[in-house]
């Protein structure tokens, strides 16, 4: 099964994986390729699914009264994704989940993963370690934009997320930095020569 490969390489960089342990894992993943665009979870719902990205970006959303969509996270490849609060506590999600580009991912059921904690004890604290530093890495992203303005915001982004940047509608960028689409196309003019 190459499609998972990418979910064995990664984790095989913070412990090996022994062979027989890997064949159980490998066994409870399945593969999901997502059109830009698609919902994974919806929010309200309950997330019971964890998604590992292969290739592409997922966004993290909230949806405003209005009925519009905050991007308030990008996650591309090598990162787990789901809306943490409710897959663990079988809660309503307070965020969305969306494929901002054409994406694949590995997939890992609540239960699915429960049984595997169950039987490697040891996965549960590195997923659960990788996982904790996700959201240490994504709460310090989101403050470096705090106080900033607008262009500042961009050029940031520009600097440490290029790979999101050229990946990701122009929307879901202005969302993502608490622009309108407008203020980016201005700011975006007086970056060209």
């Amino acid at each position: 099964m190459k499609s998972v490969l990418p979910l064995y390489n990664y984790l095989q960089l913070f412990r090996p994986i022994p062979a027989a342990d890997w064949d159980m894992i490998q066994a409870a993943l399945s593969v999901r390729t997502i059109k830009e665009g698609t919902e994974l979870l919806r929010e309200g719902k309950i997330a019971k699914e964890m998604f590992f990205v292969c290739k592409g970006v997922l966004r993290i959303v909230k949806r405003t009264e209005e009925g519009n969509d905050i991007v308030l996270f990008f996650l591309k490849e090598n990162k787990f994704c789901t809306i943490l609060d409710s897959f663990t506590n079988n809660i309503p999600a307070k965020e969305g989940i969306a494929a901002a580009c054409d994406t694949a991912v590995i997939v890992l059921t609540k239960e699915q993963l429960t049984g595997l904690y169950e039987k490697l004890p040891y996965l549960k604290e590195l997923i659960g370690g990788i996982v904790q530093q996700a959201l240490l890495d994504k709460i310090n992203t989101r403050n470096t934009y705090m106080g900033q303005d607008a262009t500042t915001r961009y050029r940031h982004f520009l600097m440490h997320q290029p790979d999101i940047a050229l990946r990701v509608s122009l929307s879901d960028v202005a969302s993502y930095l608490g622009i309108t689409q407008q203020s980016l196309s201005r700011i975006r003019k007086n970056f060209l020569p």
